[in-house]
């Protein structure tokens, strides 16, 4: 997380998430969001805010990375595939 100007918290069905998953999709995952964290406009076009909230979406391959971004935190909620993020 060198070089972010945001603070990555992970809940823990996110961090529960990545450690279930094949070890090359966490690494994408988590260098995706730690992009994002570092550069806002940098995945504008993969990220999207959901509807009835303040929690927005960042997509990486068929996973969805639902996410807070509270000033300088970025608070990852869920991280699931495309079919069960959105439950």
């Amino acid at each position: 997380m060198l070089g972010c100007l945001m603070e990555i918290k992970y809940s823990k069905a996110a961090a529960r998430a990545l450690m279930h998953m094949p070890t090359s999709t966490a690494k994408r995952i988590r260098a995706k969001i730690e992009q994002y964290a570092a550069d806002r406009t940098s995945l504008a076009n993969n990220v999207k805010r959901l509807r009835g909230g303040n929690e927005f979406r960042l997509r990486v391959g068929d996973w969805r990375v639902i996410f807070r971004a509270d000033g300088a935190v970025l608070a990852v909620i869920r991280i699931a595939p495309r079919g069960q993020a959105y439950d």
